[in-house]
């Protein structure tokens, strides 16, 4: 799981410099076109919740840290899936997001059935 924790906080906030400036083009053209889409605007936030959750990820030691991770990424995921719209690259990181939110709480339950034995 350290080797996860690493290779996710890295590629996650890498993925949300990108998600934050390709949300940014969408949310103008969404504007521009007026066709009423909130795309734009919902990927920044998941590059926001991204940001944080990859940061998170890296250095969440206890159980604590990992409830904050899983939070966050589902936060991102059901943000992204629900407000894509025509805006159809946030469901791949929404995508990754969720499979960041599974790991954590597998994660979870590796440390709790480490404790108990």
């Amino acid at each position: 799981m350290k080797t996860w924790k690493l290779v996710a906080g890295i590629l996650s906030i890498i993925l949300s410099v990108f998600v934050f400036f390709q949300s940014v083009l969408v949310g103008t053209a969404n504007t521009m076109s007026a066709n009423g889409e909130v795309g734009g605007s919902a990927g920044v936030f998941v590059s926001i919740f991204m940001l944080a959750g990859g940061i998170a990820v890296r250095n969440s030691q206890k159980n604590g840290g990992n409830i904050a991770v899983v939070i966050l990424f589902l936060l991102a995921s059901f943000l992204g899936i629900g407000l894509a719209g025509s805006f159809s690259d946030l469901n791949i990181w929404a995508g990754w997001c969720l499979i960041n939110a599974v790991l954590a709480i597998i994660s979870i339950f590796k440390q709790n059935k480490g404790v108990q034995q």
